[in-house]
């Protein structure tokens, strides 16, 4: 016995050890090749081949469990349609083993699509036995006679449905209940229906100022199902805007666009003047979508006006001061807004209001933003150099807005203020003797004086000698005259003199009077002497 396991059990342990079992075999017998799939294979062959295992036969179907039966016959069933193994639709009815007379009782049925696919116009009727009293069906029927019908559209996959019967046996009899099936497999074939749609959205600033770039943004989407072909906006301007390049009508090709796409178009507009602009924007596409985008721009403008006061005769070395107002008479805020005051030569600045500034020749405000229908007023001070006709201008500016300007003309005049003196040099005077008179013009004034007329009259005590001075006299009667000085400038003297000789003794009066084109009233000045013997 021994013997025999020390044999058994080498041989069971090649068996047993995979690969190395089959090389150890093929070393044993000494034959053969070892095929490369032995590493998986328990089973070989004298050559080392494996021995193939053989796929265990599938069990054998389960066979569907009997109708559970009474003395009647089965209480439950279940039937598939048209065949059993081809089944289509199972019906399945489940009743009470037993139920007493005229007790009310329930049973179900259940209706099971058994395919992958939809099947339609499932009608189920249910044949009552005579000795039953339906009461009431869950989902319900439709009652025809001993009949209860129900139609069901259409059963889903796979998908079940449950029917409830209530009744109340009348005879103590077995209750025979027959149910028939009818339905429909259709045959479908899918065709996707879509609806494409175009949305359009148009922006654009809802104010600009005139001057401004009307920056506009055009977008048209596909919301709907499907694409939507060549698919294009347009926008007609209204009358007063225009593209940059001066066009007034939009086209853009947005092309085809699929469903939830969406493309966007730019321009930028100007307009040629103020108003209320309506712009509606239409997007269409070739299969007749269409979609509308409307914007409103009102386009405003600053439009200053000014206005400046300031005296019209001024003489020399008295300022003089000017005001100046900027209103806007627009329907836009005017920012930016600057006044500048131009000083005319001949003239010197003394001061300004409002932080104005002077730089080089003008005087400039910078005054910010005027609101539309509002004032604003500022002053500046100068002071006259020379005389003459002097034009003052002063101009507005803002942005958007067009420069304007005002003018005042004021006549700047000197001050003609000539002091007339007369002195004689040698006083008293003795009879025979002679004695100068000294006639002095000085221009005290700011202007020069012009045509200075001077007239010399003597007394019976005295005799005319001679006469000189800055023009030349005459002597007529008991009067010297001298030829108008043309002009005197200010501050600038004149001169003349004339000698006379004592003839009687007496205390007399040496009378002179001036006359210049800017004095109304003769200018008149005597000089007393004493004549004596």
């Amino acid at each position: 016995m021994r013997k025999l396991l020390n044999v058994l059990i080498p041989i069971l342990l090649f068996l047993l050890s995979g690969c190395y079992s089959c090389k150890s075999w093929n070393y044993f017998w000494g034959t053969g090749r070892v095929d490369p799939d032995c590493a998986e294979k328990l089973f070989f062959d004298k050559d080392c081949r494996p021995i193939v295992k053989a796929h265990p036969a599938p069990p054998p179907p389960k066979p569907k469990p009997a109708p559970v039966v009474n003395k009647c016959g089965p209480f439950t069933v279940s039937r598939s349609y048209p065949c059993e193994g081809c089944g289509v639709i199972q019906v399945d009815k489940s009743m009470p083993r037993e139920v007493q007379l005229n007790a009310p009782f329930d049973y179900t049925i259940k209706v099971t699509n058994l395919t992958n696919m939809m099947v339609a116009d499932v009608v189920l009727t249910e044949n009552l036995p005579n000795n039953f009293k339906f009461t009431k069906a869950s989902p319900e029927a439709k009652k025809e006679g001993n009949k209860l019908v129900w139609t069901m559209d259409a059963l889903g996959p796979k998908e079940s449905g449950r029917i409830t019967v209530s009744g109340t046996p009348t005879k103590p009899d077995c209750l025979k209940y027959c149910a028939t099936v009818t339905y429909v497999v259709p045959a479908c074939s899918n065709v996707k229906v879509v609806e494409p749609e175009l949305k359009l959205v148009k922006t654009a600033p809802s104010e600009v100022l005139l001057c401004d770039p009307i920056p506009v943004k055009f977008v048209v989407t596909n919301p709907g199902t499907g694409s939507a072909q060549d698919v294009k906006i347009e926008d007609a301007l209204p009358a007063g805007l225009r593209t940059a390049e001066g066009r007034s009508n939009l086209v853009f090709n947005a092309g085809t666009l699929t469903s939830g796409q969406s493309r966007q178009f730019t321009a930028t507009l100007k307009a040629d003047k103020t108003g209320k602009y309506v712009n509606k924007a239409v997007a269409s596409s070739e299969d007749g979508l269409k979609a509308e985008s409307e914007t409103t721009t009102i386009v405003r403008q600053p439009v200053l006006a000014i206005s400046k006061t300031g005296p019209e005769r001024r003489y020399l070395g008295r300022s003089a001061t000017y005001e100046i107002t900027v209103t806007n008479n627009g329907d836009a805020a005017a920012r930016n807004l600057v006044v500048e005051d131009s000083i005319p030569p001949g003239t010197q600045f003394v001061s300004a209001s409002d932080g104005g500034r002077i730089e080089l020749s003008k005087v400039i405000w910078n005054l910010g933003t005027l609101a539309a229908s509002r004032s604003r007023k500022v002053s500046l001070t100068l002071s006259p150099q020379k005389a003459g006709d002097l034009t003052n201008t002063a101009m507005a500016k803002a942005t958007c807005a067009e420069r304007v300007r005002a003018s005042t003309k004021m006549t700047v005049a000197g001050i003609s203020a000539v002091l007339l003196e007369v002195i004689d040099i040698d006083d008293p005077v003795e009879i025979g003797s002679q004695t100068t008179y000294v006639i002095t013009a000085t221009n005290q004034g700011s202007s020069p004086s012009t045509n200075i007329r001077i007239v010399c009259t003597l007394e019976d005590n005295e005799q005319y000698i001679t006469s000189r001075g800055a023009t030349k006299g005459t002597l007529k009667d008991d009067t010297v005259t001298f030829a108008p000085l043309p002009s005197l400038e200010p501050k600038a003297k004149a001169t003349w003199r004339v000698v006379v000789k004592a003839l009687k003794i007496g205390d007399v009066r040496f009378k002179v009077t001036m006359n210049t084109d800017q004095i109304v009233r003769p200018v008149e000045e005597t000089e007393a002497t004493h004549l004596y013997e």
